[in-house]
């Protein structure tokens, strides 16, 4: 509810977050579902994406060249799995990711502009409350009815 313009993916909330905002007041990135499902299909290989996009190799590879940890093993477990499992293909994403970023980052250089979507979204939000988020897990996630507790 503080008016933050949201960058992501059409996932989860995500979806519902971009319906209610607007589509020009939310900076989407990332594969659509169909896009992960072909992926996946066709062999999703993490590690070429990266051998792929230099800019992209040059981060994962610092991460154990010791630029921020003396331990160059501390985030190998991260690496690996960016690498050779990356479950929600987050290396695929990375380029979309990016030139979103630079979206956004010229988007709140237009004053009016992100003043605007930023007003949007705080107005437009409500619906994701905290109160109407839990009672419609109670009903349709955890089945269970509110008690009255005498104070």
């Amino acid at each position: 509810l503080n008016g933050a313009v949201t960058m992501g993916t059409l996932d989860g909330a995500n979806i519902e977050i971009r319906e209610r905002v607007g589509a020009e007041n939310f900076f989407l990135f990332g594969l659509t579902a169909e896009q992960v499902f072909a992926l996946k299909e066709q062999g999703y290989t993490p590690v070429d994406v990266c051998a792929s996009n230099p800019e992209l190799k040059l981060a994962i590879d610092s991460l154990t060249s010791g630029l921020w940890a003396a331990d160059r093993e501390l985030f190998k477990p991260i690496v690996d799995s960016l690498l050779h499992h990356d479950e929600y293909l987050l290396l695929a994403d990375y380029a979309s990711y990016i030139e979103c970023q630079e979206a956004a980052a010229q988007a709140y250089q237009d004053e009016e502009r992100w003043t605007r979507m930023s007003i949007l979204n705080t107005a437009r939000c409500g619906f994701f409350s905290s109160d109407r988020t839990i009672s419609q897990y109670c009903d349709e996630t955890w089945n269970v009815r509110p008690i009255h507790v005498p104070l």
